[in-house]
């Protein structure tokens, strides 16, 4: 530590200890985009406790903080973040199992956790094998795909409330709807998560995985960086089609573009900068409103 450290440095440190608070962190390394320019402060909680002192520290400074889990849904802006990242998908990992029901920490990432239940012949979990978003974050926004949501297979999920206290919350208290959920609307944190599994064949899980791996493969464009469905579906339309049909497949704006293989998804073709990204989005917002009268609304949050 310097002398030109500040309190909430000092404070920080003290929490996390020294190998776990890097200043000036690109967040272009921590975003599926690779976008992203560097946030004043990165933290890495390895427990609950860590995570309360460090939204608590951050409270108690006046500073901005941020809770990040895989950075997949994420647009931080290029001249980064005046803040504190509390990145709990790099320590709050652990994962038990009793019966039927798989308890994981915020951190763990949904990819791994259906990994994880397939080896254990552990059936419900299958719809999101291919989703790069952490289980705190799929929590936050109720995420899916393939017919599969968060809310099927939650049980429960352990909080951080505004006022520093746990609470393990039951999936119906959730009010889990179409990407939103309470977690989102009252500032919660997620700690970890219970899944309510059935039991299963492993080669029939692996198999119903293997089959929606290979769809993902030939539909979405997973071979450049970009931060998953750029848009929300509009009630009663497809964002992807509406682009298409606006004629917008492959326009570009810098290193930023619509993908030619899925209109639904913005992609970095190399070097975009998040100015870039903003630049693409709203010309598909202006130009779809145009031609169908749609508003599409970005599924991507923003930072910075």
């Amino acid at each position: 530590m310097s002398e030109s450290d500040s309190p909430l440095e000092w404070r920080l440190r003290a929490i996390v200890g020294e190998d776990n608070l890097l200043v000036d962190e690109p967040m272009s390394e921590h975003t599926t985009f690779e976008i992203g320019g560097p946030a004043d402060f990165y933290v890495i909680p390895e427990d609950f406790d860590e995570v309360r002192d460090v939204i608590t520290a951050c409270k108690d400074a006046g500073a901005d903080y941020f809770v990040l889990g895989c950075g997949s849904d994420l647009l931080v802006s290029d001249e980064g973040y005046r803040g504190v990242i509390v990145a709990v998908a790099d320590g709050l990992m652990g994962v038990s199992v009793e019966g039927d029901q798989m308890c994981c920490q915020a951190g763990v990432g949904l990819r791994e956790a259906s990994e994880m239940a397939c080896e254990l012949g552990l059936s419900g979990l299958e719809f999101a094998c291919g989703i790069p978003g952490s289980v705190g974050g799929a929590c936050f926004m109720n995420a899916g795909a393939y017919g599969g949501c968060m809310a099927d297979v939650l049980k429960e999920v352990r909080v951080l409330l505004p006022d520093g206290s746990l609470d393990d919350v039951a999936v119906e208290d959730l009010a889990l709807g179409y990407r939103q959920s309470r977690i989102a609307d009252e500032g919660w944190v997620v700690l970890s998560a219970t899944f309510d599994l059935d039991r299963g064949d492993p080669e029939k899980i692996r198999a119903t995985m293997d089959d929606l791996t290979h769809q993902r493969e030939e539909k979405q464009p997973l071979e450049l960086p970009s931060a998953g469905s750029t848009f929300k579906r509009p009630e009663g339309y497809f964002a992807g089609k509406l682009i298409t049909d606006a004629g917008l497949k492959g326009y570009q704006s810098g290193g930023a573009a619509v993908s030619k293989k899925h209109a639904g998804f913005v992609v970095n073709v190399g070097g975009a900068t998040a100015a870039d990204v903003h630049a693409v989005i709203e010309h598909v917002q202006d130009e779809v409103e145009r031609t169908s009268g749609v508003r599409l609304e970005p599924e991507v949050r923003f930072l910075g």
